[in-house]
């Protein structure tokens, strides 16, 4: 059982980081684009997301020579498009209480992609009243604590309260599990995510929330799946491979196989995928990273490896 899942989830993550490499240049930065970005979501988001894929696939080292190139490349092309770093920190120069400079440079700074006035910066702007007291949802918190942690601005773990962030979630508070709905989901995925680093700790997450969503996981992952929400779909997988006792399903990892096409790309849902490259990009790019992250996280965890007990 685990020798199918390791071998499904790598040729899935394998396809869907070839797919990301293959199409990289359709998520370039407008030649015009400066600090201000008018449209964050459009570009600038998307090649973070594709740094933060590349950055797992290579801390992992679970991959193939193949995959670890590919996203060596990636990183190298994501760094480039944000000017080595130098955009984001004219991002935050000029805007403190943004959080997405740090959590773009996360990934960078994991695999040693360093820009020094940049972290010079967000010391000081990390430490500020202001920038802490910024209202955002639960989840947001918990990722712009493990982006911190990640970049070395945690002070050893004293920086933020871990156990009052997590509490403060939908996830936190172990709710009713059948009223989870779409969005909530993303929220309980993202919760898991940053609480774990991304299944680099899986004992971050408390042992009641482990229980609880080892309890509801399976439940989630086919309800979504009935309704062919594979980005959704992709994002509990990568969930169940940060648990202390990884909960990857044959069946999930087949099913998923299934939903890919021959060129690797991963459908976010069961619509028509179009034809054009650039929409195709555009529409289904995050869920061939997730896809890629669920992939890598789930042949390290069944090999037996990349859990990091803090």
């Amino acid at each position: 059982m685990t020798a199918s899942v390791t071998q499904t989830a790598h040729q899935v993550s394998a396809q869907a980081l070839a797919w990301l490499h293959a199409q990289r240049e359709c998520g370039v930065l407008p030649a015009d684009t400066t600090a201000d970005l008018g449209d964050p979501d459009s570009v600038y988001k998307p090649l973070g997301e594709t740094a933060l894929a590349a950055s797992l696939v290579l801390r992992e080292s679970a991959a193939g020579s193949v995959e670890l190139s590919q996203a060596h490349e990636l990183m190298e092309f994501c760094w480039r498009q944000f000017g080595e770093g130098d955009m984001l920190y004219e991002r935050l120069l000029r805007y403190s209480m943004m959080t997405d400079p740090l959590e773009t440079y996360a990934p960078f700074a994991r695999c040693g992609f360093r820009h020094e006035p940049l972290e010079r910066l967000l010391a000081h702007t990390s430490a500020l009243r202001s920038v802490r007291a910024v209202e955002v949802v639960p989840n947001r918190r918990l990722a712009v604590a493990n982006a911190a942690r990640v970049v070395g601005l945690d002070q050893g773990g004293h920086a933020y309260d871990w156990p009052t962030l997590a509490r403060a979630t939908w996830l936190g508070a172990t709710p009713e599990p059948w009223l989870v709905d779409w969005m909530t989901g993303y929220c309980v995925t993202h919760t898991v995510f940053h609480l774990t680093d991304w299944g680099a700790n899986p004992t971050g997450l408390p042992d009641d929330l482990t229980e609880y969503v080892t309890t509801w996981l399976p439940v989630w992952i086919d309800i979504w799946a009935e309704i062919e929400q594979w980005d959704l779909v992709a994002e509990l997988m990568i969930v169940g491979c940060c648990l202390k006792e990884p909960y990857c399903a044959p069946a999930d990892w087949e099913r998923l196989a299934r939903a890919q096409h021959p060129d690797g790309l991963v459908p976010r849902d069961g619509d028509p995928v179009p034809d054009d490259p650039a929409q195709r990009f555009n529409d289904h790019q995050h869920t061939a990273v997730v896809a890629a992250i669920a992939g890598t996280l789930a042949v390290s965890r069944t090999l037996g490896g990349a859990a990091d007990p803090r």
